[in-house]
C-alpha cells in the first residue's frame, strides 16, 4: 500500500504528466496542484504581476526570483475609497511598499542571506516557499488582501529544519507615509507598513521542526481613522472563507483540468474586484487604472449576466447597484447614458462619446434580470430595459441597424457610424425582453413590438455587415471595413448563425489566431482578449465545439501555466496584460452559455444546448445558483452517442432528457 506521502506525490506526478503530454506543443511554467491551486517549481529567474482585490483594497505583486535564486517583490496598494485630487477615473490613492523583510530577522544572531526559492504557488493566495541552508532554516512567505479592511496583508513563518536549537528574533517596526492634504479629497492620508510578532519581543527558541512567524500589515487611514489591530492569521481565515464560497459553487467538472482549474481562478479574479464604496457595491475592472467606478461594457455586459450562475451575495449586489445608478441617468430627450460612473457614484466619465454603452446595459440587465430568477429585481430592471431599447430604436439608421460613435475599443481602431457589436447586443436585448415581459406579465401589444423589431434587426444585420472580407464569408465590422476584426464573433454569441462557417474559420485563421489568443485586425499586433473570450462563446454556440476546445485549451495554457499567470488578461501592448476582472467572467461564460448553452428564457427556466466535444465522455456544471434555485447539469455520453442530461437538485435527479449533441432543450426549475 501507498504511504499518504507517496500518494499524494503519485497524484502530482499524474497532473504533471497529463497537463504536459496533451500540451506538448506549449510551455508551461506553472503546474496545476488541484482543481483550484497551481504552481511554480523554481528552476531559474522569472519575473510576473498579479493583481489581488478585497472590498477595500486591490493590490498588484510585481514579484519573481532573481539570478540569485532570491525572492523580489513590490507592492503597488490602491484604496479606491481613498480618494485623491481631480478626483476622475483614476483618482484612487497608490503607493508602493517596495522590498522584502525576511532579511530582518536574525537566526543565531545572523541575517538570513543565501535564499533559494523552492516554489510558488497560487490559489487565492499566494504562497512561497524558500529554503536557507547555510542558517537552517525554511521560509513561508503567505500573501493576501484583507477582505473587509483597506490593507494587505503578509505571514512570514520560519521554521527550523536542522536537528538543533536555534534562536531566532524577528522585527517589530512601523512604517508611516503621509500624503500631500492638498491632493486628497479628505485631506491627508497615512500609509504605515507594521511589522509585529506573537511576542512582544520578537525572540523565539525554536527546536527541531518547530516554527515561529512574524506578519507584516500595509493599511491606509483617514484623518482620525482608528488604528486596525489586523491578526493576519484572522484575515487568512477570512480570505479562504471568501475564496470556499466562490469556489464551492458553480463549480465546473470536465475532462479537460486545465479547463476546469482556469475556469476556478476565474470565478475568483471576477468576484473579489468588487468595492465597497459610498456609491454601493462597485465591482470594477481594476488593473492600476479603474476601481470605485462601473462602466457599461465590463460591468452592465460582460460581468452582471454571469453572477446569478455564481451565487455570490456581494455579486449580485453590486449588479444590481450598478444598474441603479445607470436608472438615474435616464431622461426624456433620451440622451446617451454614460460610458462610466466613476468615484464611487458621484460623477460620470466618457470618452468617445456613445459607445453603445445603452445597447450593453439592455443586453445585460435583461440577461441579468432573467437568470436572477428574482421577480422583484427583474420588475426594478424593467423600465431601464424599455427605456434602452427605445433608445436604440430611435438610433436606427436609414438601413436599419443601429448608429453609435464608436465602440468598447473607443476608438483604438476604427467603427465607422455603425458597428456590429452595438447592433447585435440590441438585437438579443430585445429577445431577452421578449421573455421577460412575458415572465412579467407585460402588455402583449409591447411584447409583440420587441418581437417584430428582432426580426427586423436581423434581417438588417445580415444586410448591412455580411461580406465577403479577406476570403471569408462573414461580416465587416463597420462599413467601409475590408480587413478581418476579432468582433466578427459576436453574432455568434447572441444566436446570429447565418454565417457561422465562414465566421469560424477567419477567427482561427492565421490572420487572426495568434498564440495569445485573436488580433483585434488582422495585420496587426495588437490582441485583447475580451474579444477571445467572446469567440470561443460563439464557436460552442453555433456548434463549432471542436476547433472551440482545441484552441480554449491551447489559450487556457497560455494564461493559466504559462509566463504571465493565472488569469485572462486585458489587452497588450496597452496595459502590459493586466488582469482586469472582469475578462474572467467572460471566461466563465464561455462554459455556462457556450458549452453547456444556457440561455434565460424565464425567471425559472432556459434553454441548454449541450456542446459536447468528441474523446470526452461527461462534463458537469455543479450547484448553478441561478432561476432562484440552486441545481446541477451533468451530460454524459450514451453508448448511442446521444447525450443523456439530467438535472439534479440535493442530490436527486428532478429531469432526465436525453438529445443530440448541440441539440437545444428548454428546462424548466421546479
Amino acid at each position: 500500500m501507498m504511504t499518504g506521502q507517496k500518494i499524494m506525490w503519485f497524484i502530482v506526478l499524474v497532473c504533471w504528466f497529463s497537463t504536459n503530454l496533451l500540451y506538448a506543443g506549449g510551455v508551461a511554467r506553472w503546474t496545476i496542484a488541484s482543481p483550484d491551486s497551481i504552481y511554480w517549481k523554481v528552476n531559474g529567474a522569472h519575473n510576473d504581476h498579479i493583481e489581488m482585490s478585497g472590498l477595500k483594497v486591490s493590490t498588484v505583486l510585481r514579484y519573481g526570483v532573481n539570478a540569485a535564486g532570491e525572492w523580489v517583490i513590490d507592492r503597488n496598494m490602491i484604496l479606491p475609497t481613498f480618494r485623491t485630487i481631480p478626483n476622475d477615473t483614476h483618482g484612487s490613492l497608490q503607493h508602493h511598499f517596495n522590498g522584502d523583510w525576511a532579511h530582518l530577522c536574525l537566526v543565531n544572531g545572523q541575517p538570513l542571506v543565501g535564499e533559494k526559492v523552492k516554489t510558488v504557488s497560487l490559489s487565492g493566495v499566494m504562497t512561497v516557499k524558500s529554503i536557507y541552508g547555510n542558517r537552517g532554516v525554511s521560509l513561508t512567505r503567505t500573501l493576501f488582501p484583507s477582505t473587509s479592511q483597506p490593507a494587505f496583508c503578509e505571514k512570514y513563518e520560519l521554521e527550523n529544519v536542522t536537528e538543533n536549537s536555534l534562536t531566532v528574533e524577528f522585527p517589530t517596526n512601523i512604517l508611516s507615509y503621509h500624503t500631500d492634504e492638498a491632493k486628497g479629497v479628505e485631506g491627508s492620508y497615512t500609509l504605515t507598513a507594521t511589522l509585529s510578532s506573537p511576542l512582544k519581543e520578537g525572540t523565539f527558541q525554536l527546536e527541531a521542526g518547530e516554527k515561529a512567524w512574524f506578519q507584516v500589515i500595509y493599511a491606509g487611514y483617514k484623518k482620525n481613522g482608528r488604528v486596525l489591530a489586523l491578526d493576519v492569521d484572522k484575515e487568512l481565515v477570512a480570505r479562504r472563507e471568501f475564496l470556499r464560497q466562490v469556489q464551492g459553487n458553480l463549480v465546473l467538472e470536465t475532462p479537460s483540468d486545465v479547463i476546469n482549474t482556469m475556469f476556478s481562478f476565474a470565478k475568483i479574479r471576477g468576484s473579489e474586484s468588487i468595492f465597497d464604496t459610498k456609491g454601493g457595491y462597485m465591482q470594477s475592472p481594476g488593473g492600476e487604472a479603474y476601481y470605485a467606478a462601473i462602466w457599461a461594457n465590463d460591468q452592465a455586459e460582460y460581468i452582471n449576466p454571469f453572477f446569478p450562475y455564481l451565487g455570490y451575495p456581494m455579486g449580485n449586489r453590486s449588479a444590481m447597484d450598478s444598474f441603479t445608478l445607470f436608472m438615474r441617468y435616464m431622461n426624456d430627450e433620451y440622451k446617451p447614458l454614460p460610458s462610466s460612473i466613476i468615484a464611487e457614484g458621484i460623477d460620470c466619465f466618457g470618452v468617445a462619446g456613445d459607445r453603445g454603452d445603452v445597447a450593453m446595459v439592455a443586453y445585460g440587465a435583461a440577461r441579468y434580470a432573467l437568470a436572477s430568477g428574482n421577480r422583484h429585481e427583474a420588475e426594478k430592471l424593467w423600465s431601464l430595459i424599455e427605456w434602452c431599447l427605445e433608445y436604440c430604436d430611435r438610433k436606427l439608421n436609414a438601413e436599419g441597424v443601429v448608429e453609435s460613435d464608436s465602440d468598447e475599443l473607443e476608438n483604438r481602431f476604427p467603427a465607422g457610424k455603425a458597428n456590429l457589436c452595438t447592433s447585435s447586443l440590441y438585437y438579443d436585448a430585445l429577445i431577452s425582453a421578449v421573455y421577460l415581459g412575458k415572465a412579467l406579465k407585460k402588455d402583449r401589444e409591447c411584447i409583440k413590438s420587441y418581437q417584430d423589431k428582432a426580426a427586423e434587426l436581423y434581417k438588417n444585420i445580415d444586410r448591412y455587415f455580411a461580406h465577403n472580407v479577406e476570403g471569408y464569408e462573414t461580416y465587416r465590422y463597420y462599413d467601409g471595413n475590408t480587413v478581418l476584426r476579432s468582433w466578427i464573433c459576436i453574432p455568434l454569441t447572441m444566436g446570429i448563425y447565418n454565417r457561422a462557417e465562414g465566421t469560424v474559420s477567419a477567427l482561427f485563421s492565421d490572420k487572426l489566431w495568434m498564440e495569445n489568443g485573436l488580433l483585434t485586425q488582422s495585420g496587426t499586433s495588437t490582441y485583447w482578449d475580451r474579444s477571445t473570450l467572446y469567440a470561443f462563446r460563439g464557436a460552442y454556440s453555433c456548434g463549432a465545439r471542436e476547433i472551440a476546445t482545441e484552441y480554449l485549451e491551447k489559450y487556457s495554457v497560455t494564461r493559466l501555466l504559462g509566463d504571465h499567470v493565472p488569469y485572462a488578461v486585458e489587452a497588450w501592448p496597452e496595459g502590459n496584460q493586466r488582469h482586469l476582472s472582469t475578462e474572467s467572467a467572460l471566461y466563465c461564460r464561455i462554459m455556462t452559455e457556450g458549452l453547456f448553452g444556457i440561455r434565460p428564457i424565464a425567471l425559472d427556466a432556459f434553454k441548454l444546448t449541450p456542446q459536447f466535444p468528441e474523446g470526452w465522455n461527461t462534463m458537469s456544471l455543479k450547484r448553478i445558483c441561478a432561476f432562484g434555485t440552486t441545481f446541477d447539469i451533468e451530460v454524459k455520453r450514451n453508448k448511442d452517442n446521444a447525450l443523456l442530461v439530467l438535472i439534479k437538485k440535493d442530490d436527486k435527479i428532478i429531469e432526465k432528457y436525453k438529445v443530440g449533441n448541440g441539440k437545444p432543450i428548454e428546462v424548466r426549475i421546479k
